[in-house]
Formats: structure tokens, sequence, C-alpha cells
């Protein structure tokens, strides 16, 4: 199977390393960083959403008005706009960028977080609320006749769309998590299913939580499996473990007496929702894990989304993606800590390896389901 890459199409150049040298919506600094991606190999970059961050459609609609084959993964949250008019905000942005939109619909991990912009949900109404939501989004993309909609979150009437999306018959659904309640909401309705970096024998533990919640949902197909990790690369192993250890203890100078805007949003020690405890919990069990997952970074940062990391050469970091792949992982999300820089040396270094080892694979699969079909030929034995 085919496999895509995703990286971060940020605004500015701070990170959890360092502070942003600009304006939260650095125009230049996101176009750069854009086309660094497209140039080096990348498929699609992330644009991500925060309640005080730039609002994201409208950065992805800038980029996809200077880069011609990048395509965009849009973060909105449902609670930010009625899904009528977001249907119709999304179908835009795909006329603009030529049908190379994705929409990934986040249900909010920290009640703070959601609260700054009004939503006082509970985590399970918030999951409800997705899930009503995505199916409304679906239906304004796709329905030619007035529909109506009465349900637990939303209510309206004879609402039709003169506004449609150029990929059809719809824009693709992305969708994370890592509760019970997400698998659901995500099985059902998700396209595309993204998890953080954990172990491999967890990461498959997830992905069949994934597919079982999808077949409880009564589907025929699952959703393809995203898996997002925070590559720090070095010419040697030596070289990289060192960047490793600079790159947490830079971390940890950032987050002390609350520095960070990650403080600002997220708990370093008591996260609400589960993928940062899973991470957290994990980072208890151990440092290192399989062949380069490497776990202080997620503990330095409280589990703050991606933030495990993989660790070594770009031959040993290409390798632990592949262990990936072949769990059934076809898009593999990577961002460094220097994000313009690391976003070149990994489409530079890593992404070949990858994409010219799955060819192999692909190949080799190929290869022995045709010899699998090749009818079988009965010997005759002629007695002399």
């Amino acid at each position: 199977m085919p496999v895509e890459f995703l990286g971060i199409g940020g605004t500015n150049d701070g990170s959890e390393t360092s502070p942003r040298t600009g304006a939260s919506f650095d125009k230049d600094y996101t176009l750069r960083l854009a086309r660094a991606h497209e140039d080096n190999g990348w498929d699609r970059v992330l644009f991500a959403y925060g309640s005080g961050s730039p609002e994201p459609a409208q950065v992805a609609a800038f980029v996809a008005t200077k880069l011609d084959k990048l395509q965009i993964l849009l973060a909105h949250r449902p609670n930010v706009s009625y899904p009528t008019f977001a249907a119709k905000t999304f179908a835009t942005l795909d006329q603009i960028s030529d049908g190379r939109l994705t929409v990934h619909f986040i249900t909010g991990g920290t009640d703070h977080e959601q609260q700054r912009e009004g939503d006082f949900l509970t985590k399970d109404e918030r999951y409800d609320r997705t899930r009503e939501y995505i199916g409304i989004v679906k239906k304004a993309w796709t329905s030619r006749e007035p529909f109506d909609h009465e349900g637990t979150h939303y209510r309206f009437a004879d609402f039709v769309s003169d506004t449609f999306p150029l990929q059809q018959p719809r824009i693709g659904v992305s969708f994370g998590g890592s509760s019970p309640a997400a698998y659901r909401a995500g099985g059902a309705e998700a396209d595309i299913y993204a998890l953080w970096g954990e172990p491999l024998a967890q990461t498959a533990e997830q992905i069949e939580s994934v597919k079982q919640a999808a077949r409880d949902a009564g589907r025929t197909d699952v959703p393809r499996i995203q898996v997002a990790f925070r590559p720090i690369l070095g010419a040697t192993e030596e070289l990289a473990w060192e960047k490793a250890y600079r790159t947490v203890d830079a971390i940890k100078e950032r987050t002390r007496g609350g520095t960070a805007a990650l403080t600002r949003r997220h708990s370093l020690k008591n996260p609400e929702n589960t993928g940062s405890q899973r991470l957290l919990a994990l980072a208890e069990q151990g440092e290192r894990f399989d062949r380069a997952l490497w776990t202080p970074t997620a503990a330095a940062t409280g589990g703050a989304g991606n933030s495990n990391a993989l660790v070594g050469t770009p031959e040993t970091v290409a390798q632990a993606l592949l262990d990936y792949y072949d769990l059934g992982v076809d898009i593999l999300s990577a961002r460094g800590y220097h994000i313009l820089n690391d976003a070149i040396d990994f489409g530079r270094y890593v992404i070949p390896i990858v994409r010219e080892e799955v060819a192999k694979r692909d190949a080799a699969r190929a290869e022995a389901e045709a010899k699998a079909q090749e009818p079988v030929r009965e010997s005759i034995s002629v007695d002399g």
C-alpha cells in the first residue's frame, strides 16, 4: 500500500525548545516552512488549532494559493462554528486548494482549553457532539436536496448548500484519540484515524480497537491509520543521542516556571486526555522501546500532543517507521523540534529510504499474490 508523510504547517518559528522570534502569524515563515515540505518529499502538512492561535482555515487558504502540490490537513474544533457553516468553509477551501484538503476534527483534550472559547460540555458529551457534527458536515457536502436535522446538539430545517467540495463525493475526514469514546466516534466516521507514537505492541492494540469500533458501527471498511512522532536525527547514533539529550534539556528549560506556551493549555503532570495519560504512563515504564522510540520528550512536555521521539541516524529512524508500516500504518506524521531545518533533513534523508523500502515490500507482495493465483498444473504419470 502507498505510504504518505504528514508534516506541520506552523505559523511561526517557535517550538517547545525555543521561543518564537516574530509574530504569531509570520507569513514569510509560514510559506517558507510549507514550501520546505513541498520541495522535500512530504505529502501534506497539518494546520493545527489552538484557542489563541491564528485561524487555521485562513492560513491554509493562504498557503494553498502559493503552492501547487502540498496537501492540507486542517484541524477543526466543532465548538467554534455551526456544522452547516463549517461544511461551506471546508468546501470553499477545497475549491481554493484544487481538491487538496482533508479535515481533522478535534473533540478537545482538556476542559480548560475548551472553556477558553465557551465550550463547557463534558468529555463524553463532546465526543457525542463531534460524531453528530461530522455526520451533518458529510451530508451537507453530498446532499443536493434540502434536509432537516434534529439531534442532541444541533437543530435546523431545510438546509441545502450551493457550495460543494471539488473532491467527490466528499472531503476526507480525519479523527484522533485513545479513549473508548474516541474509538467509537472515529471508528464510525473517520477515513483516517490518528494516533500518537507508542511502542509497536501498544500501537497494534490501538489499531485493533479502531477496527473493532468500525465493525461495531456497521462499516465494511476501516479507517487508514496515522501515527505521529518527533524525529531527532544525527549523522551517527552518538550524535543523534547527544542531540536528543540537548533537546530534553531545552524543553525543561522552556517549561520551567511556566514560560512555554504549552504550559498555558496543558498540565505537565495531570493531563485530562487519555492519549497524554498513556504517554506519561509509558514514560514511567522506561525511556527506550523497540528500535528507536524514546519517551523523555513526552515526559518533559507532560505528554502534550505528538511528543514521543524516534532517535537515531536517518537509516535507524527510517527502519523504525517501516516497523509501523508493517503493522498497517500508512500515514507517518513527523515534526522535529527545530521545525524548518528538521523538515528539510527528514525529507532529504528519511523519506527516500522509507519510500524505497515500501516499494520493495509492495512489489514482493504483488509478486507473491500473482503466484498464488496461478493455476495449479497437475502432473500426469505414464507407466512405460
